[in-house]
């Protein structure tokens, strides 16, 4: 069985900031997505992914009626060394919310607010 979740969205007002954010502080590009006629003034720019393989896709997501913020859902990212990344986070304008802390067997996590205010997960093994 794969697992359950295979995309998100993390919705946002100012899409360049929140590009140039995630791509400091993850260390990647992303990349804009073409939106169906049926979207029409949807603008999404993609994470790296590949189709083939397991884990989930995702994109930022400026759309009308949509607002970015704190809520129900939180999104992880994957790191080396999650405090890496939490530090890039503060760099690159976000607010660290709780420091790199173990979750026991399971490794480490930090949790941040990006620049458009959503709560993000870093989780990293070491």
């Amino acid at each position: 069985m794969n697992n359950p979740v295979i995309w998100f969205e993390l919705y946002v007002d100012d899409m360049p900031r929140a590009r140039a954010f995630y791509e400091r502080m993850l260390g990647v590009t992303l990349e804009k997505l073409n939106s169906p006629d049926s979207l029409a003034g949807i603008e999404l720019w993609a994470f790296p992914m590949a189709m083939d393989r397991g884990g989930a896709g995702g994109a930022l997501v400026k759309m009308a009626g949509v607002r970015p913020g704190g809520g129900g859902t939180r999104v992880y990212f994957a790191c080396t060394d999650c405090a890496v990344e939490a530090q890039r986070a503060v760099e690159a304008g976000g607010t660290l919310f709780r420091a790199k802390m173990s979750i026991s067997e399971y490794g480490h996590i930090a949790l941040v607010h990006d620049i458009e205010g959503n709560l993000v997960g870093l989780h990293s093994m070491q």
